[in-house]
């Protein structure tokens, strides 16, 4: 399958609804922290699907990228194959100088084809070419697929926030886990 990463231009259109975002949980991270070193076990879960489609991200399905365009602190990324968006990396240059993923999404039909590993190292590039030291991300700890996935891209845990979905539903046992990969001198 060829996949091409190119910037979000004039003209396209973003609707969150063109990618299948959707992942089933069936089971969630569970943290460790040891001095400065967090780590994690998996542990089961009753399984189900989540997307963040669903109505509680509504607001954010229809986003309006224009202002990412020509613009040196954010960008868009799309990965196309067989002439269809199939993935995005939304960027920024965060006030810590970090690059912030604000949001990547493969669609589930193209995951395990190296989507998402392109979109990363298309993030690498713009942040190395600004002289970023490194990208950060948020993912849930039920989404333990992308934990995963970041971790097999280099990323290591340098947070968490227990609170942070509980906005959303006032019981959550999600959390937010902070992910960065930090460049050596030498990228």
């Amino acid at each position: 399958m060829d996949i091409v990463i190119r910037e979000f231009a004039v003209g396209d259109k973003m609707n969150g609804n063109d990618i299948d975002d959707s992942f089933t949980v069936d089971s969630t991270i569970v943290l460790s922290l040891s001095g400065r070193q967090i780590r994690y076990t998996v542990k089961e879960c009753p399984r189900y699907t989540k997307r963040y489609s669903d109505e509680q991200f509504e607001e954010a399905s229809d986003e309006d990228y224009s202002e990412y365009i020509d613009n040196p602190n954010q960008i868009v990324y799309l990965a196309c194959a067989e002439n269809q968006v199939v993935g995005r990396i939304v960027l920024k240059r965060n006030w810590n100088k970090y690059v912030y993923v604000e949001d990547i999404a493969v669609d589930k039909k193209y995951r395990g084809h190296g989507v998402g590993r392109k979109l990363i190292e298309q993030a690498k590039r713009w942040a190395i070419n600004g002289g970023m030291p490194g990208i950060m991300l948020e993912t849930q700890s039920n989404n333990v697929s992308a934990c995963k996935f970041y971790e097999s891209c280099g990323f290591v845990i340098g947070g968490f926030d227990l609170h942070l979905y509980q906005g959303i539903h006032k019981h959550s046992d999600e959390f937010a886990i902070f992910w960065y990969l930090i460049f050596d001198e030498h990228q």
